[in-house]
């Protein structure tokens, strides 16, 4: 939910690290002037379904490997897998943003963290409802807490806090872009609601998050971004790193083996890189997620991030740092 003290704010966007420890993030546009192969891997060179740039086509420019780059990752939409790299040499280059938020070669720039579609990954916030409203300062301005504290709401899953476009070099900052207005259809006000409780009262919080980080992308309205998000949420709960926590409702798990259940599902030592816990105490409140800029429709979260994984977790002061974990229980 909306971190209200101050201390939390510092941490809740952009501190993750890049998928690729070297590579840097980009905005431009590519324009090929020959047939080139567009590969996965620099350093492999791998490209097992053969593709191509082609002569006089433009592509978006997501990454280069470095300031002075010699390779850019380009995305090429009707691949399964779009984002590509391809040489600098093959092509040209049209408005090259990097992290200073200044166009190369442009005298005007511009402030790229408050631009729509500048993110290189998105945040996935679930909070642990009941964690929340027992041990945050919230003054009052939480109905679902109140209703929780008062034994008319039960909540036992995790639930929505946002889903952040996230940038990296903006730090904290990448935000509140100029876009439309929220207006979210009833059908999905009611998908929402058991995943987000504060819906079930009002929607100023969903408006909040809108507007402060939904309409930093362009590619899915706000029906869509709600919906997404709730999906995602979901697959979090239903992993074995969320049902972990809902197993210890009213007890505590183990730091330690919450990392190493991620692991485990994602069948790699790097996934635990993308997930971090926050909490307020010993009492567990929020689970956060790295998530790729490509969001891919798939069952679970394994095919949602698809391998792209974080090289480190994040800094942050409020992570939690014990192993044991405390997980309150909602409701009486």
């Amino acid at each position: 939910m909306k971190w209200p003290v101050a201390a939390l704010l510092t941490g809740l966007l952009g501190l993750w690290p890049a998928f690729a420890a070297w590579a840097e993030p980009a905005q431009g546009r590519f324009v090929a002037s020959q047939r080139c192969e567009a590969f996965q891997s620099i350093r492999k060179r791998t490209n097992p379904d053969g593709l191509e740039v082609r002569p006089g086509q433009r592509y978006e420019v997501v990454e280069v490997n470095k300031r002075d780059y010699d390779w850019l990752r380009i995305r090429l939409p009707a691949s399964a897998t779009p984002l590509r790299w391809v040489s600098a040499g093959c092509g040209a280059v049209e408005g090259l943003v990097f992290n200073t938020g200044k166009a190369q070669g442009s005298a005007t720039g511009g402030d790229i963290c408050s631009l729509p579609d500048q993110h290189d990954g998105y945040v996935l916030a679930a909070t642990w409802q009941p964690g929340f409203c027992e041990h945050a300062s919230y003054q009052g301005s939480k109905p679902e807490c109140e209703a929780l504290d008062a034994g008319e709401l039960r909540i036992s899953h995790l639930t929505l806090h946002g889903l952040w476009p996230n940038r990296q070099s903006c730090g904290k900052h990448y935000g509140h872009c100029q876009g439309p207005q929220m207006n979210l259809r009833a059908d999905t006000l009611d998908y929402v609601r058991p995943w987000m409780p504060n819906f079930q009262y009002s929607t100023r919080f969903g408006r909040y998050q809108w507007d402060k980080h939904g309409i930093c992308q362009t590619q899915m309205d706000d029906d869509t971004y709600f919906r997404r998000a709730v999906d995602l949420v979901r697959q979090l709960d239903e992993s074995k790193a969320g049902q972990y926590v809902v197993a210890n409702i009213g007890g505590g798990i183990s730091r330690r083996v919450f990392y190493q259940k991620v692991e485990d599902e994602f069948g790699s030592r790097e996934a635990s890189h993308n997930f971090l816990l926050i909490c307020s105490g010993q009492y567990l409140q929020e689970i956060r997620v790295a998530l790729p800029r490509e969001l891919k429709t798939a069952d679970s979260l394994v095919g949602v991030v698809d391998g792209q994984f974080a090289s480190r977790r994040p800094a942050d002061r409020n992570e939690c740092r014990a192993d044991r974990i405390l997980i309150e229980a909602g409701g009486r």
